[in-house]
């Protein structure tokens, strides 16, 4: 749908995961209590424009965890749709009122229910105690577009991103600091460097070179195994014809990602706990 808003915000905690504190806001041209969201800017990524939100709105830095449930509602005769994810603070600039924002609150999740102006807002909270709030992300990136494989003369691992797999990693680099991984993993292809090294550019990062990411290395127990074994936030990128089954080994989730897309699976305490797809 064209014509659909799109906007992007989090539901920030704090403090122990068995009984955290979460962030409220008020907005006084509304006068209303809600969590820190607000519209996307043309050509954003969601991950991004959530990131940019609650940074303005609140001054925090935070890393994303699991999506939340996307909250639908009509705005000035539109459909609206904002996306939510956990979050936990990374960095605190320190918040300031504003027109926008007047106030900020912490709050035990019993009184911000109490507090919060829409029944919407009540549901994210409910979301948020379902599944663990600290999890680990680990990102599994298909490459950008590299043009035609029939058309390329020379050796298929050396086909490079093209223009849109170029705005494809681009638009990555602004993604992935929501999550902050390292290590960086890629198959040889240059494709999959490529699509990696916007982000590994601008946080200083290396990019580990791993042959059982490629189309003809890749093993269906070793593959698995290396990526599985990745103990912090790491980002993955491979191949569309090496991620499903990947994703299939480590989650039993049935995932295919476009050129330039990528999942996030979260984890806590060995397991995956959600499966997430975004695209490019």
């Amino acid at each position: 749908m064209t014509d659909l808003l799109r906007a992007a915000g989090a539901v920030v905690w704090r403090g122990e995961q068995s009984s955290p504190e979460v962030a409220v806001i008020h907005r006084p041209r509304y006068d209303d209590w809600t969590f820190p969201k607000g519209k996307l800017k043309p050509g954003e990524h969601v991950i991004a424009g959530g990131l940019r939100e609650v940074r303005e709105e609140t001054g925090l830095t935070v890393l994303l965890g699991r999506a939340l449930p996307p909250v639908h509602y009509m705005s000035s005769g539109r459909l609206k749709r904002v996306d939510y994810w956990v979050a936990r603070v990374a960095g605190d600039d320190g918040f300031e009122p504003g027109e926008e924002v007047d106030e900020l609150r912490w709050l035990p999740v019993a009184e911000a229910r109490r507090l919060l102006t829409y029944e919407w807002d009540a549901g994210l909270l409910r979301a948020l105690r379902a599944a663990p709030l600290d999890t680990v992300p680990l990102v599994l990136v298909r490459h950008g577009s590299a043009g035609s494989r029939s058309e390329w003369r020379g050796d298929d691992a050396a086909r490079p991103l093209d223009t849109d797999g170029a705005a494809q990693a681009a638009a990555l680099a602004t993604a992935l600091p929501a999550y902050r991984p390292e290590p960086l993993l890629s198959s040889p292809s240059a494709r999959c460097v490529q699509t990696l090294e916007p982000y590994a550019a601008a946080v200083d990062a290396e990019i580990r070179i791993e042959p059982l990411l490629s189309e003809e290395s890749q093993d269906p127990h070793k593959t698995p195994a290396l990526v599985g074994n990745l103990a912090g936030p790491a980002a993955v990128c491979s191949h569309g014809k090496v991620l499903p089954g990947l994703i299939e080994a480590l989650s039993g989730k049935d995932v295919h990602l476009r050129k330039g897309a990528f999942a996030v699976l979260h984890r806590a305490g060995g397991q995956v706990v959600s499966v997430e797809r975004y695209p490019a």
